[in-house]
């Protein structure tokens, strides 16, 4: 879907302004007046100043390349990519550039499931033991399991909401030695190993074809054709790399494996259709839309990362608003009900997804620059209003943590 003709029409402008460095031009930041949320002015309206301040936001804290879209309902109602995908080359960010779709690819993955679950391929609480040929051990990937019972009590809701035991990736185990710190189901902790696991059991056991899967069930039916998770060579001509929180360049990785954790590339137009499309529950059941959103295990950790060290804090914070994992995603009550969320990162990406589940809305935003964490709550509050997302558990260190 196209963006709406005057924001189209500013869009150029903008960006162009930002390009040649005068982002800041006719008026400063003091005499610049955005009143959040934007939500309750005409689309316009809403286009003009989010544009401006999303501008000045990004070169107060030298943002190299962000792209935004806006969901109501059926519609997008914005859609805008700002500032660069190569610094070095004084190349745009635009609304069909590749980036790094990270961890968004856990939401897309989990939301795939979950047509298979309707459908009765998969069980959310059968054990993925009883879909394998023979123990999990024995697999070449998955031997240091050995001699620990928990793996045969895995099912797919615990990986889903991230409550495994195992360790967000095994690299950071010492000597790469997976295990289980916690009996499944137990608690939190984000796991991207749990993603993997059900993909091997997907394949391995049920003889599915992920990135088929993922190609039919959510790329082809939410009308996402820069969308992939493989690289394409087509993609060569039109991606972002990426800068870290110090302003350094890393060149896009070309991610040659299919990964259920994190190999999507995709791009703001297409994220901002499969989020429409999944708000709408296209694809699934009603009760299996209400089971995707439904809070799930309590979030109760100080901070989501690092996932072992952290898992077990009590934090009073995170019960007032009842954060909780739902399948593949976060969630907890803002002012007007549920809301739900997922992010994704590395040290030269940052993406996230607001929806508020009331006003069928949603927030999306790709960076292939890191610091645009440092303004994600600024742009949230113009958007959405206040969401009471836990900023302070995403990202401790940006906000006094």
């Amino acid at each position: 879907m196209s963006k709406p003709p005057f924001s189209a029409i500013i869009r150029t402008t903008l960006i162009f302004v930002l390009a040649i460095g005068t982002v800041a031009c006719a008026e400063s930041p003091d005499t610049l007046q955005v009143e959040p949320p934007l939500k309750d002015q005409s689309p316009a309206l809403q286009s003009v100043a989010l544009d401006k301040e999303i501008m000045r936001l990004m070169a107060e804290e030298d943002v190299k390349g962000l792209a935004v879209a806006v969901i109501d309902g059926s519609d997008i109602t914005h859609l805008s990519a700002y500032g660069f995908r190569n610094v070095e080359r004084a190349l745009l960010l635009e609304t069909d550039t590749i980036v790094y779709g990270a961890s968004l690819t856990k939401a897309a993955f989990a939301y795939m499931v979950l047509q298979l679950v309707d459908e009765g391929i998969v069980d959310l609480d059968r054990p993925l033991s009883d879909d394998l040929d023979q123990p999990l051990p024995t697999y070449d990937d998955w031997q240091s399991l050995q001699g620990d019972d928990d793996w045969q009590h895995l099912t797919p809701r615990h990986i889903l909401t991230h409550s495994t035991g195992l360790a967000n990736l095994r690299f950071l185990e010492p000597d790469m030695d997976l295990k289980f710190h916690f009996k499944p189901g137990e608690r939190y902790a984000y796991s991207g190993e749990g993603f993997y696991l059900l993909q091997f059991m997907l394949e391995k056991g049920l003889g599915l074809d992920v990135k088929a899967q993922m190609q039919a069930r959510i790329f082809d039916r939410f009308a996402m054709p820069n969308t992939d998770m493989q690289w394409r060579a087509d993609f060569a001509d039109n991606l972002a790399d990426g800068y870290a929180m110090d302003g350094s360049f890393e060149p896009h990785d070309e991610r040659s494996h299919v990964s259920a954790s994190g190999s999507m590339d995709t791009t703001i137009a297409d994220q901002a259709r499969m989020w429409r499309g999944m708000l709408a529950g296209e694809g699934l059941s009603e009760s299996m839309r209400a089971e995707w959103v439904r809070g799930q295990v309590p979030i109760r950790s100080k901070q989501k990362f690092p996932t072992i060290e952290h898992n077990a804090t009590d934090e009073p914070r995170s019960e007032m608003i009842n954060l909780s994992a739902g399948l593949g995603l976060e969630t907890w009550d803002g002012p007007n009900g549920l809301n739900f969320a997922k992010g994704g990162h590395n040290d030269w990406t940052g993406n996230m997804v607001i929806c508020q589940e009331a006003e069928q809305r949603c927030l999306v935003m790709l960076a292939n620059s890191v610091r645009a964490e440092i303004i994600f709550p600024d742009i949230v509050n113009l958007v959405l209003g206040e969401t009471n997302y836990p900023w302070w558990w995403t990202y401790p260190a940006l906000h006094g943590e």
